[in-house]
Protein backbone atom coordinates (compact mmCIF):
# COMPACT_ATOMS: atom_id res chain seq x y z
CA UNK A 1 0.00 0.00 0.00
CA UNK A 2 1.29 3.65 -0.87
CA UNK A 3 1.50 6.46 0.87
CA UNK A 4 -0.70 9.33 -0.22
CA UNK A 5 1.18 12.53 1.73
CA UNK A 6 -1.94 14.62 0.42
CA UNK A 7 -4.13 12.96 3.06
CA UNK A 8 -5.28 14.89 5.53
CA UNK A 9 -7.56 14.75 8.76
CA UNK A 10 -7.50 11.07 11.38
CA UNK A 11 -8.51 8.61 8.41
CA UNK A 12 -6.66 10.64 5.28
CA UNK A 13 -3.11 9.17 6.22
CA UNK A 14 -2.98 5.89 4.68
CA UNK A 15 0.07 5.22 6.47
CA UNK A 16 -2.52 5.26 9.63
CA UNK A 17 -4.71 3.30 7.80
CA UNK A 18 -2.41 0.67 6.84
CA UNK A 19 -0.96 0.24 10.48
CA UNK A 20 -4.37 0.29 12.45
CA UNK A 21 -6.95 -1.29 9.91
CA UNK A 22 -4.90 -3.61 7.77
CA UNK A 23 -4.21 -6.19 10.76
CA UNK A 24 -7.64 -6.64 10.75
CA UNK A 25 -8.40 -6.57 7.66
CA UNK A 26 -5.55 -9.65 6.53
CA UNK A 27 -7.33 -11.71 9.63
CA UNK A 28 -10.80 -11.07 8.63
CA UNK A 29 -10.30 -11.65 4.47
CA UNK A 30 -8.20 -14.76 5.49
CA UNK A 31 -11.26 -15.83 7.30
CA UNK A 32 -14.21 -15.02 4.93
CA UNK A 33 -12.46 -16.08 1.85
CA UNK A 34 -11.64 -19.59 3.15
CA UNK A 35 -8.18 -19.17 2.78
CA UNK A 36 -6.26 -21.40 5.86
CA UNK A 37 -8.90 -21.14 9.03
CA UNK A 38 -10.15 -24.60 7.51
CA UNK A 39 -14.14 -23.03 6.22
CA UNK A 40 -13.99 -25.79 3.48
CA UNK A 41 -16.05 -28.95 2.39
CA UNK A 42 -15.62 -30.42 6.11
CA UNK A 43 -15.01 -28.01 8.27
CA UNK A 44 -17.82 -25.12 7.97
CA UNK A 45 -18.92 -22.38 10.37
CA UNK A 46 -22.37 -23.26 12.75
CA UNK A 47 -24.70 -21.17 12.35
CA UNK A 48 -26.10 -18.61 15.19
CA UNK A 49 -22.94 -19.31 17.23
CA UNK A 50 -21.31 -16.31 17.33
CA UNK A 51 -24.32 -14.01 16.88
CA UNK A 52 -24.34 -12.51 20.65
CA UNK A 53 -20.75 -12.31 20.96
CA UNK A 54 -18.37 -9.76 18.87
CA UNK A 55 -16.66 -11.88 16.06
CA UNK A 56 -15.07 -11.28 12.12
CA UNK A 57 -17.77 -12.53 9.57
CA UNK A 58 -16.92 -16.37 8.11
CA UNK A 59 -17.99 -18.37 5.90
CA UNK A 60 -17.77 -22.04 4.95
CA UNK A 61 -18.14 -23.23 1.84
CA UNK A 62 -18.79 -26.86 0.26
CA UNK A 63 -19.39 -27.95 -3.05
CA UNK A 64 -18.90 -25.61 -6.06
CA UNK A 65 -22.16 -23.67 -6.87
CA UNK A 66 -23.68 -24.45 -3.41
CA UNK A 67 -24.37 -21.48 -1.24
CA UNK A 68 -21.66 -21.38 1.79
CA UNK A 69 -23.17 -21.26 5.62
CA UNK A 70 -22.17 -18.58 7.56
CA UNK A 71 -21.43 -17.90 11.15
CA UNK A 72 -25.01 -16.32 11.97
CA UNK A 73 -27.82 -17.76 9.63
CA UNK A 74 -29.66 -15.69 6.68
CA UNK A 75 -33.13 -15.40 8.49
CA UNK A 76 -31.28 -15.05 12.05
CA UNK A 77 -29.28 -11.91 10.87
CA UNK A 78 -33.12 -10.98 8.88
CA UNK A 79 -34.26 -10.16 12.60
CA UNK A 80 -31.70 -7.20 12.20
CA UNK A 81 -31.87 -5.97 8.85
CA UNK A 82 -28.73 -7.85 8.55
CA UNK A 83 -27.89 -9.32 4.95
CA UNK A 84 -25.16 -11.88 3.67
CA UNK A 85 -26.57 -13.87 0.95
CA UNK A 86 -29.82 -13.80 -1.46
CA UNK A 87 -32.26 -16.92 -2.46
CA UNK A 88 -31.39 -20.16 -3.31
CA UNK A 89 -33.58 -20.34 -6.44
CA UNK A 90 -32.00 -17.80 -8.23
CA UNK A 91 -29.33 -17.24 -9.88
CA UNK A 92 -28.82 -14.04 -9.25
CA UNK A 93 -25.30 -12.16 -8.11
CA UNK A 94 -25.32 -9.14 -5.94
CA UNK A 95 -22.09 -7.07 -6.87
CA UNK A 96 -20.76 -4.63 -3.88
CA UNK A 97 -16.90 -3.15 -3.65
CA UNK A 98 -15.50 -1.90 -0.24
CA UNK A 99 -13.40 1.70 -1.13
CA UNK A 100 -10.86 2.74 1.67
CA UNK A 101 -9.21 4.61 -1.05
CA UNK A 102 -8.40 5.48 -4.58
CA UNK A 103 -5.25 4.64 -6.26
CA UNK A 104 -7.00 4.39 -9.86
CA UNK A 105 -8.07 1.17 -10.90
CA UNK A 106 -12.24 2.46 -9.83
CA UNK A 107 -12.34 4.21 -13.54
CA UNK A 108 -11.88 1.00 -15.03
CA UNK A 109 -14.13 -0.64 -12.58
CA UNK A 110 -16.57 1.40 -13.56
CA UNK A 111 -15.97 1.52 -17.21
CA UNK A 112 -16.58 -2.33 -17.22
CA UNK A 113 -19.51 -2.70 -15.10
CA UNK A 114 -21.01 -0.24 -17.96
CA UNK A 115 -20.33 -1.89 -20.58
CA UNK A 116 -21.80 -5.01 -18.90
CA UNK A 117 -24.95 -2.86 -18.03
CA UNK A 118 -24.25 -3.96 -14.53
CA UNK A 119 -25.15 -1.98 -11.19
CA UNK A 120 -23.13 -2.45 -8.26
CA UNK A 121 -22.63 -0.80 -4.35
CA UNK A 122 -19.81 0.80 -3.32
CA UNK A 123 -19.00 1.14 0.68
CA UNK A 124 -17.21 4.15 0.72
CA UNK A 125 -15.15 5.99 4.09
CA UNK A 126 -14.89 9.20 4.84
CA UNK A 127 -11.61 9.51 2.80
CA UNK A 128 -13.00 8.12 0.06
CA UNK A 129 -15.43 10.97 -0.44
CA UNK A 130 -12.91 13.52 0.15
CA UNK A 131 -10.50 11.74 -2.00
CA UNK A 132 -12.19 11.07 -4.92
CA UNK A 133 -15.59 13.06 -5.46
CA UNK A 134 -15.64 12.64 -8.82
CA UNK A 135 -15.41 9.19 -8.88
CA UNK A 136 -18.63 9.21 -6.25
CA UNK A 137 -20.65 11.25 -8.71
CA UNK A 138 -20.23 9.01 -11.27
CA UNK A 139 -20.94 6.06 -9.46
CA UNK A 140 -24.03 7.97 -9.02
CA UNK A 141 -24.42 9.12 -12.26
CA UNK A 142 -24.31 5.41 -14.01
CA UNK A 143 -26.76 4.11 -11.53
CA UNK A 144 -24.51 2.60 -8.47
CA UNK A 145 -25.73 2.76 -4.80
CA UNK A 146 -23.41 4.31 -2.79
CA UNK A 147 -23.39 2.89 1.09
CA UNK A 148 -22.08 3.70 4.28
CA UNK A 149 -18.44 1.74 5.30
CA UNK A 150 -17.68 4.68 8.22
CA UNK A 151 -15.94 7.76 8.38
CA UNK A 152 -12.79 6.12 9.91
CA UNK A 153 -13.24 2.49 9.52
CA UNK A 154 -12.51 1.62 13.39
CA UNK A 155 -13.94 -1.71 14.72
CA UNK A 156 -17.05 -0.75 15.22
CA UNK A 157 -18.04 -3.56 17.41
CA UNK A 158 -15.89 -2.10 19.99
CA UNK A 159 -18.66 0.71 20.00
CA UNK A 160 -20.98 0.68 23.16
CA UNK A 161 -22.09 4.20 22.78
CA UNK A 162 -25.52 4.80 20.35
CA UNK A 163 -24.04 8.48 20.02
CA UNK A 164 -20.94 7.25 18.69
CA UNK A 165 -21.86 4.38 16.70
CA UNK A 166 -24.06 6.72 14.66
CA UNK A 167 -21.32 9.73 14.35
CA UNK A 168 -19.25 7.43 12.78
CA UNK A 169 -21.76 6.42 10.16
CA UNK A 170 -23.50 10.00 10.48
CA UNK A 171 -20.56 11.72 9.34
CA UNK A 172 -20.00 9.87 6.18
CA UNK A 173 -23.84 11.09 5.14
CA UNK A 174 -23.53 13.57 5.73
CA UNK A 175 -20.38 14.58 3.75
CA UNK A 176 -22.23 12.49 0.78
CA UNK A 177 -25.12 14.76 0.93
CA UNK A 178 -22.58 17.68 0.77
CA UNK A 179 -20.83 15.94 -2.48
CA UNK A 180 -24.49 15.13 -4.16
CA UNK A 181 -26.87 17.03 -2.86
CA UNK A 182 -28.74 13.54 -2.08
CA UNK A 183 -29.10 11.10 0.82
CA UNK A 184 -27.09 8.44 1.15
CA UNK A 185 -28.39 4.94 1.19
CA UNK A 186 -28.79 3.71 4.42
CA UNK A 187 -26.82 0.33 3.58
CA UNK A 188 -24.03 -0.48 6.11
CA UNK A 189 -20.90 -2.68 5.99
CA UNK A 190 -19.26 -3.22 9.07
CA UNK A 191 -15.46 -1.94 8.60
CA UNK A 192 -13.14 -5.68 8.72
CA UNK A 193 -16.77 -7.37 8.97
CA UNK A 194 -16.28 -7.26 12.89
CA UNK A 195 -19.55 -7.15 14.19
CA UNK A 196 -22.11 -8.40 17.68
CA UNK A 197 -25.62 -8.09 18.28
CA UNK A 198 -25.62 -5.01 19.72
CA UNK A 199 -24.18 -3.25 16.58
CA UNK A 200 -26.66 -5.25 14.31
CA UNK A 201 -29.23 -3.72 16.36
CA UNK A 202 -27.47 -0.26 16.98
CA UNK A 203 -27.68 0.11 12.99
CA UNK A 204 -31.08 -1.17 12.59
CA UNK A 205 -32.86 0.91 15.07
CA UNK A 206 -30.80 4.00 13.17
CA UNK A 207 -32.72 2.57 9.58
CA UNK A 208 -29.70 1.07 8.08
CA UNK A 209 -29.71 -2.31 6.38
CA UNK A 210 -25.84 -4.13 7.22
CA UNK A 211 -24.20 -5.96 4.45
CA UNK A 212 -21.98 -8.60 4.98
CA UNK A 213 -21.12 -11.12 2.02
CA UNK A 214 -20.68 -14.48 1.34
CA UNK A 215 -18.08 -13.85 -1.69
CA UNK A 216 -14.84 -12.58 -1.54
CA UNK A 217 -11.23 -13.60 -1.92
CA UNK A 218 -7.46 -12.09 -0.89
CA UNK A 219 -7.78 -9.43 -3.41
CA UNK A 220 -7.36 -5.87 -0.65
CA UNK A 221 -3.33 -5.25 -0.93
CA UNK A 222 -2.55 -4.00 -3.44
CA UNK A 223 1.24 -4.83 -3.17
CA UNK A 224 0.52 -8.23 -3.45
CA UNK A 225 -2.06 -8.87 -5.93
CA UNK A 226 -3.15 -12.69 -6.85
CA UNK A 227 -3.06 -13.46 -10.66
CA UNK A 228 -5.26 -12.84 -12.88
CA UNK A 229 -5.70 -17.07 -13.05
CA UNK A 230 -6.07 -17.54 -8.69
CA UNK A 231 -8.83 -14.17 -8.61
CA UNK A 232 -10.77 -15.73 -11.99
CA UNK A 233 -10.63 -19.51 -10.48
CA UNK A 234 -11.93 -18.30 -7.03
CA UNK A 235 -14.74 -16.22 -8.30
CA UNK A 236 -16.28 -18.53 -10.35
CA UNK A 237 -15.58 -21.92 -8.71
CA UNK A 238 -17.33 -20.45 -5.36
CA UNK A 239 -20.09 -18.24 -6.97
CA UNK A 240 -23.48 -19.33 -6.22
CA UNK A 241 -26.96 -18.28 -6.07
CA UNK A 242 -28.07 -15.13 -4.25
CA UNK A 243 -24.60 -14.33 -3.91
CA UNK A 244 -23.18 -11.18 -2.15
CA UNK A 245 -19.88 -10.85 -3.36
CA UNK A 246 -17.16 -8.48 -1.87
CA UNK A 247 -14.13 -7.35 -4.24
CA UNK A 248 -12.39 -3.89 -3.11
CA UNK A 249 -11.75 -1.30 -5.61
CA UNK A 250 -7.85 -1.11 -4.92
CA UNK A 251 -7.34 -4.14 -6.50
CA UNK A 252 -5.68 -3.97 -9.72
CA UNK A 253 -6.77 -7.93 -10.51
CA UNK A 254 -10.42 -6.67 -10.10
CA UNK A 255 -10.09 -4.33 -12.19
CA UNK A 256 -8.20 -6.16 -15.37
CA UNK A 257 -10.25 -9.61 -14.77
CA UNK A 258 -13.90 -7.98 -14.27
CA UNK A 259 -14.57 -8.18 -17.94
CA UNK A 260 -13.67 -11.39 -18.22
CA UNK A 261 -15.31 -12.30 -14.97
CA UNK A 262 -18.61 -10.55 -15.68
CA UNK A 263 -18.64 -12.70 -19.00
CA UNK A 264 -18.02 -16.11 -17.19
CA UNK A 265 -20.73 -15.34 -15.02
CA UNK A 266 -23.36 -14.49 -17.66
CA UNK A 267 -22.10 -17.58 -19.04
CA UNK A 268 -22.66 -19.71 -16.17
CA UNK A 269 -26.26 -18.07 -16.06
CA UNK A 270 -26.23 -15.74 -13.44
CA UNK A 271 -28.03 -12.04 -13.99
CA UNK A 272 -27.23 -9.54 -11.34
CA UNK A 273 -29.51 -7.61 -9.13
CA UNK A 274 -29.14 -4.78 -6.54
CA UNK A 275 -29.05 -4.16 -2.47
CA UNK A 276 -32.84 -2.71 -2.47
CA UNK A 277 -34.10 -6.32 -3.49
CA UNK A 278 -33.13 -7.33 -0.05
CA UNK A 279 -35.04 -4.52 1.81
CA UNK A 280 -38.29 -4.13 -0.30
Amino acid sequence: MRENKKHHAVYLDIRKYKKYIMPGILLAAMFFAGEGFGLMADNVVKTGVILNETADWGLGFGQPGTQPVGNAGVDEMKEYNAYYMGSADSKKIYLTFDCGYENGNTPQILDTLAKHNVSAAFFVVGHYLESAPDLVKRMIAEGHTVGNHTYHHPDMSSISDMAAFEKELQMTADKFKELTGSDMAKYYRPPQGKYNKENLSMAKELGYSTFFWSLAYADWDQDNQPSAETALSKLTERIHPGAVVLLHNTSSTNAAVLDTLLSKWEEMGYSFGTLNEFCS
